[in-house]
């Protein structure tokens, strides 16, 4: 069995984390660093990650994630932040990095900019937001994926109120928008949800070849 079939088949949605145990600075720039290569449509990352340690600011936000426990007892507290109404400014920030990084004239990418531009500024601002929050799902997998490797416990979640949490952080301000939250620590070893059978669909279920 290959490593990381391994390591898919031992991680699961931690239920109860264990307060006392934190993530080393190390792993947590490890897992910064698999959020921040993760794919995205046209290379964008139409987000931000906020990463929220402080007890008492994390005390504010479990009432608005339906009290689950997660929320204050996990090492870390990681939300993903859509762009909300993303606009030329985030697409021209994007082509000088480009330009920047790979040592090019910004010029001899504008048309890759404008295509851009084309496609995402000129839709409706609610399918915007749509798109940039899906956007926060494949950065998501990265982090759950590089946690497992290192033997680090990541429960996705999408029980919270977003209007609660942007309000609590200032968000809609910052012209965000609460998409995902991942806590992430280590399992507790009362959680007895750790010893359940994973459960899936077969693959002659789950595929079709045509």
């Amino acid at each position: 069995m290959s490593k990381f079939i391994e390591h898919q088949n031992w991680r699961y949605a931690t239920k109860k984390f264990d307060s006392t145990k934190k993530i080393t600075d190390e792993d947590l720039n490890i897992l910064k660093e698999a959020i921040r290569l993760s794919s995205s449509s046209y290379g964008l990352q139409p987000y931000k990650i906020l990463i929220v340690e402080d007890p008492e600011l994390r005390a504010k936000i479990q009432p608005a994630a339906w009290g689950q426990s997660q929320i204050v007892d996990a090492s870390h507290l990681f939300i993903f932040a859509n762009i909300i109404n993303l606009g030329d400014e985030e697409i021209d920030t994007y082509i000088t990095n480009i330009a920047e990084t790979r040592g090019i004239p910004a010029e001899n990418i504008q048309g890759y900019g404008d295509f851009m531009k084309s496609k995402i500024t000129t839709l409706p601002e609610d399918d915007k937001n749509n798109w940039t929050s899906k956007q926060t799902y494949l950065a998501l997998g990265n982090l759950l994926n590089a946690a497992a490797e290192l033997k680090i416990d990541a429960t996705p979640m999408e029980g919270f109120e977003p209007e609660k949490i942007n309000e609590i952080l200032g968000l809609t301000e910052k012209g965000l928008n609460a998409s995902l939250i991942a806590t992430v620590g280590y399992r507790h070893e009362e959680d007895a949800t750790q010893h359940n059978k994973k459960v899936r669909k077969s693959k002659e279920e789950l595929f079709i070849n045509l």
